[in-house]
């Protein structure tokens, strides 16, 4: 398969928690404006990979580069203003500050105040949900509402890549439908995407490419439609 242009590259990362490793010489790269996807069993790697991209996990050995420039070791804020944004697994809203307010921590790092009232009234367009409920606390929206607001959060730094960690995880069959929907609207305007998904299934029908995770390596990699018809993600992954 041939080495696509790299938006993001992973060479040879390592890295784990104290004694633990979790990753353990991981390549990866994602394209400008693809929808790359991660899947595997649970403590395979997958949300570690995310971590360490967004500068949550300090790589031991290894680089990732962003648009040519190497971010391993820089802060999640450099990396947040470098153009990635991370919406992680169980959503984690703000519950004390409202919808508009979580909105507004999505664009902390950016200082054109303007353009950020007017990022605010766009988002709300895109979900209208969270119109209605500007002003109610995050803590008090539903599963499906806080989802919405994770990704709004998100899309408000302006990210040219967005990392999704079990964006269905936890939500009715509806509301993971309208997800995905959703993440497959913000490629199509644009936006860069890493997803890790347990649906692996819905998750390969919707991606370019993907990458399978055991123990903290890459085992598989492909066109996400190659995948699906492969043997072994067929048998570990989609229970067929």
């Amino acid at each position: 398969m041939a080495r696509p242009e790299a938006l993001l590259r992973l060479e040879d990362l390592h890295a784990g928690y104290g004694h633990v490793v979790a990753l353990r010489g991981l390549d990866l790269v994602v394209a400008p404006g693809e929808l790359v996807c991660l899947i595997g069993a649970n403590g395979a790697g997958k949300t570690s990979t995310l971590r360490a991209i967004s500068g949550l996990l300090s790589p031991s050995r290894g680089r990732i580069v962003f648009d040519g420039r190497k971010i391993h070791g820089a802060a999640p804020a450099e990396i947040l203003k470098a153009g990635i944004a991370h919406c992680p697994e169980g959503r984690r809203v703000f519950p004390y500050l409202t919808v508009e307010e979580n909105l507004a921590m999505g664009a902390y790092v950016r200082r054109d105040r303007s353009a950020i009232a007017a990022d605010v009234e766009q988002v709300c367009t895109h979900f209208p949900i969270l119109t209605e409920r500007r002003r109610q606390m995050a803590g008090t929206l539903s599963g499906g509402e806080q989802q919405m607001l994770a990704i709004a959060r998100a899309l408000m730094a302006r990210p040219r890549l967005i990392l999704f960690d079990e964006p269905s995880l936890g939500l009715a069959p509806t509301i993971v439908e309208s997800t995905f929907a959703i993440i497959a609207d913000i490629r199509r305007r644009g936006t860069t995407v890493l997803m890790v998904e347990q649906n692996a299934y819905a998750a390969l029908r919707m991606a370019d490419r993907a990458y399978v995770m055991e123990t903290g390596r890459i085992v598989l990699a492909g066109a996400a439609r190659d995948l699906l018809a492969d043997d072994h993600v067929r048998r570990a992954y989609l229970g067929a």
